[in-house]
């Protein structure tokens, strides 16, 4: 019951701030908007506003803003058809820019929770190469082989990266005295990994935080991207995508460590999303802004009702996937 409670909260959020993207942007477009659902399905839950209806759906899969003229003809001057194709644009691309929105807020917090490692040492570990260097709790490194170090992760790749060799290390002492000393890293046991045998201090750092989340919302993205072109060439497997069941699998086992697992988690998935939705695929944010870009190099738009159609094929297509990725992910979890 705590993976499915924990799941529904990791979905509910990542259709909010998807949803939320086109609701405020067709709002600054001046698009009326007669529904903002979370869910499918039967409504089971409704919040009447001054014009928009506000509904929780009984099927936790994804949601929906309701506009005005957006699949069907409508004559109403607020109506999505009849903004400019800028306004319908942007309305379009804000769902998914959202999810990347989402992702970068969920790092921060998981980066500002845990700390970023810094090149001051907090602890040597007893009988390994540094404590017999003469290195101490309190140390800074300065500079390994005449390389300045300005983070940890360089002080890690330069040991890992040392064949064993001697190293050079110069640091500066809490008194602020400089020394160096030279150390030989060894293996860990049981790991295919150099250590001398420091562990750092944590340091919280807002604006560290902000700048590592935007670095991996983007290495996230650059992975994604490439996995689908190797799916598409037929060099990546279809094993490897799972369904809203498969999900709901991953974010219990991701619950069991910790919370910033679960966060972690989430922005993942919320990138994934926002990259889906931009695939040139009917009824998905991508197959719509495919037609507007058509608009904007033939100078006429796409009959709405055709369009419309074209889109329900589309959901269809996608519910049948859809239920052959869940077939898929029960057998492959075992969970029943």
């Amino acid at each position: 019951m705590g993976t499915f409670i924990t799941a529904i909260l990791v979905f509910g959020l990542l259709v909010i701030f998807h949803e939320l993207g086109h609701f405020i942007a067709a709002k600054l477009a001046g698009v009326k908007v007669h529904e903002f659902a979370v869910g499918m399905g039967p409504r089971f839950l409704k919040i009447k506003g001054k014009e928009t209806e506000y509904s929780l759906r009984i099927l936790p899969i994804g949601g929906y803003v309701k506009m005005e003229g957006e699949d069907e003809s409508s004559e109403d001057e607020r109506s999505f058809g009849n903004k400019p194709l800028w306004a319908r644009m942007s309305v379009i691309v804000a769902g998914p820019l959202m999810n990347f929105i989402l992702a970068v807020l969920l790092f921060i917090i998981i980066f500002y929770a845990i700390g970023f490692p810094t090149t001051k040492i907090s602890q040597v570990t007893p009988g390994l190469p540094a404590e017999a260097a003469g290195i101490e709790a309190g140390d800074q490194i300065l500079r390994i082989d005449g390389k300045t170090i300005d983070s940890w992760d360089e002080i890690v790749q330069i040991i890992n990266s040392s064949n064993n060799r001697l190293l050079h290390i110069a640091l500066i002492s809490p008194k602020g005295e400089e020394k160096e000393v030279q150390v030989q890293p060894v293996m860990k046991a049981g790991m295919k990994q150099a250590v001398i045998g420091i562990s750092p201090v944590i340091e919280k750092s807002f604006p560290r935080s902000v700048k590592a989340s935007f670095n991996r919302t983007i290495f996230v993205m650059q992975g994604m991207l490439d996995f689908l072109g190797n799916l598409f060439r037929g060099k990546a497997s279809a094993e490897d995508v799972v369904g809203p069941v498969g999900i709901i699998h991953l974010v219990g086992e991701a619950a069991k460590v910790s919370i910033f697992s679960v966060l972690s988690f989430a922005a993942l998935i919320s990138i994934n999303l926002g990259i889906v939705n931009l695939l040139p695929i009917p009824a998905l944010d991508g197959g719509r802004l495919l037609f507007l870009i058509f608009e904007g190099i033939s100078g006429k738009p796409v009959n709405p009702e055709r369009e419309g159609f074209i889109h329900l094929v589309g959901f269809i297509l996608l519910m049948m996937l859809m239920i052959f990725i869940v077939y898929k992910d029960i057998n492959r979890f075992d969970l029943f």
